[in-house]
């Protein structure tokens, strides 16, 4: 996959509000991650929408799920979100120089 699909991929999964709030609460717990129910308790989810919600998460690489005993944690990769935001910033403030064609 290349840089603008996977950036894409990441945008679009972030694009829904109960998504984006699942990633900035994962944010804020930061590399110890949180489990699914502590997840639910905190955003007053139900299960099986907060698992859909983090597939999609997982499938667009910004989350990564590990299995710990009978807990799944769930973690952001925060790789993948740097290299998310550098990619929206690498170009800033550059310039652009249109050109115009007349349509004479």
């Amino acid at each position: 996959m290349d840089t603008n699909t996977s950036v894409a991929h990441a945008l679009a999964a972030l694009g829904h509000d109960a998504r984006l709030a699942i990633f900035r609460l994962l944010v804020r717990a930061g590399h110890d991650g949180l489990n699914v129910g502590d997840i639910a308790q905190e955003l007053t989810m139900p299960a099986s929408t907060l698992a859909h919600h983090l597939k999609s998460l997982v499938d667009a690489g910004l989350v990564v799920q590990e299995r710990m005993g009978r807990q799944i944690v769930n973690r952001v990769d925060f790789d993948v979100m740097q290299q998310t935001v550098s990619f929206l910033t690498a170009e800033c403030c550059v310039g652009v120089k249109l050109t115009r064609d007349d349509a004479a």
